[in-house]
């Protein structure tokens, strides 16, 4: 048997945890849930995931876990052995630190922002939750880049957030940033005003890994 993730196929958070498993080589059972039928709000799910959100893992012997950033660091420690070494030696506490320190970035300098921006221009209609709030999303974008001038800064000294080395840290950072493009943002790919930032993203968007689940887990 192999490792079961439950999730939606184009999901975010499904999809970060695909390009991790795909990094490491290990197989997986995409176990498809329907988002549009709130296959996620049954009993059954909540029992096994209880704020009703995708994905999870399970594993041969029962083992679970979710939250998207917690399975992609267990995979990464767990299989440190195989594949891509995404996530550094925790007995090299300096380097494992400057990867935490990059982690972090992504959640509290990227994640909140891109997210909202996709909801605002994406999530927000499809779920019939009524029209973008232009406002809101240029005050988000102000912020965005705003943060993508210190990844300039950052991208300018190094070739990845945690040093010279690709972590999850990066990887995370391709399912909410690929979608803003198409949403006319496109601060990722500009090499005219953060050429270090756009090196960075051409490089971590050719991944064989993302290039396997970007459209679909």
């Amino acid at each position: 048997m192999v490792l079961k993730l439950y999730g939606a196929p184009r999901s975010t958070c499904t999809r970060r945890v695909a390009v991790v498993l795909r990094e490491k080589g290990v197989p997986y059972e995409l176990v498809a849930v329907d988002l549009g039928t709130d296959a996620h709000k049954t009993a059954a799910f909540l029992a096994r995931q209880p704020f009703g959100q995708v994905p999870y893992i399970e594993e041969d012997d029962g083992f679970e876990l979710f939250e998207s950033r917690a399975i992609a660091r267990y995979v990464a420690l767990k299989y440190a052995g195989q594949g891509n070494a995404v996530v550094p030696d925790p007995a090299d506490l300096r380097a494992y630190a400057r990867f935490e320190q990059a982690a972090s970035i992504e959640l509290s300098n990227f994640d909140p922002f891109a997210s909202q921006i996709v909801f605002e221009k994406v999530f927000k209609g499809a779920k019939g939750l009524g029209e973008p709030d232009a406002a809101r999303v240029e005050s988000l974008t102000t912020q965005l880049l705003a943060k993508l001038d210190a990844y300039e800064v950052i991208l300018g000294k190094q070739k990845y957030l945690a040093g010279d080395e690709v972590t999850i840290a990066d990887l995370f950072h391709l399912t909410y940033g690929s979608m803003l493009a198409p949403v006319g943002i496109n601060a990722l790919e500009d090499a005219t005003k953060r050429p270090n930032v756009a090196r960075w993203w051409k490089d971590i968007t050719s991944r064989p890994s993302w290039l396997a689940v970007k459209d679909g887990a």
